[in-house]
């Protein structure tokens, strides 16, 4: 029996509506359906009915939920079994604003440190690594909010002050938030927390962005800035090198978004000691990172 299937099942069950279970676990509608329909199949009972206000459990699939929910725990603890068997082996996901600021030192402290450590890095969004260190896929994850969850730890790392950037040649009318707001704007990916504060920030003064471009690439986005495709809301931070050089250049505007904070949140249990000393490692790594760059691009706390 397929353990997505039935995680799928849960969720259309928990939430009664194969739209939001969809969501949920970053799939689409169709895909669950078709996982519903092949469980139904193997187990020849319907389990859902469905109408305009959504999905309902069937009798026989409410006798069927506390079954599969055991089957997951033990999956779970199966998970835990053998990571605790693998002691040399850490699964840390993280963002790519880190990818651009200190990993190459943080994945250096590492090896001096526990030199027979095994890393298994997985680059992501923010949204997406919190979900998977929920489902035990991951040990730590270093992004963007910290998690309100049973069973994980958090430790804010740092902030990244953020600025309106725009190509050194941008002749763009930016005079004022409102003109800024009428031109093309660059975010990070839509429903992150950069995005969140930005749409937050114009909502505040009455504004809203009809050109707004939602990119999960930080690389991209400079790419497209040294383009002239647009402004965007940025930490200087994560392209410190394009404005060293003249490629880009920082506009002279406020308000600017929030500060882009940056934090650990790891999950207790089998390796814990490991997994902190890896904390640790990342602080120092950021703390060395702000120590090169000009002063105010990074806040220590």
């Amino acid at each position: 029996m397929n353990i997505k299937f039935l995680e799928t099942f849960i969720w259309v069950a928990r939430l009664g509506s194969f739209r939001l279970a969809a969501q949920k676990l970053f799939s689409t509608q169709a895909a669950v359906s078709n996982r519903i329909a092949a469980l139904e199949d193997e187990l020849g009972v319907r389990l859902f009915e469905r109408d305009a206000r959504g999905a309902t459990v069937t009798p026989r699939g409410q006798a069927l939920i506390r079954y599969a929910e055991q089957v997951l725990d033990s999956t779970q603890a199966l998970r835990q079994a053998v990571d605790a068997a693998q002691p040399g082996r850490v699964r840390v996901g993280v963002m790519e604003s880190v990818i651009h600021t200190w990993l190459a030192p943080f994945i250096q402290r590492i090896g001096v440190s526990h030199p027979g450590l095994e890393l298994d890095l997985q680059a992501d969004t923010a949204r997406n690594l919190a979900e998977q260190l929920r489902r035990g896929q991951l040990d730590l994850i270093l992004q963007t909010d910290p998690l309100p969850d049973e069973g994980v730890r958090n430790a804010h790392l740092a902030s990244y002050p953020m600025a309106w950037l725009a190509r050194h040649t941008h002749h763009g009318c930016a005079a004022s938030l409102a003109m800024l707001a009428q031109q093309r704007l660059i975010t990070f990916s839509r429903h992150s927390r950069p995005h969140q504060d930005l749409l937050g920030l114009l909502h505040a003064h009455g504004l809203h962005a009809p050109r707004l471009c939602c990119i999960n690439s930080v690389a991209a986005i400079e790419r497209l800035l040294a383009e002239d495709f647009g402004i965007a809301a940025l930490p200087p931070a994560l392209v410190s090198a394009a404005l060293r050089d003249g490629t880009l250049r920082r506009l002279d505007l406020q308000p600017v978004p929030a500060d882009l904070e940056m934090f650990a949140t790891w999950r207790i249990g089998a390796g814990l000691e490991t997994v902190q000393s890896l904390v640790d490692s990342a602080r120092a790594a950021a703390v060395a990172h702000a120590a090169d760059l000009p002063a105010g691009y990074v806040n220590l706390r």
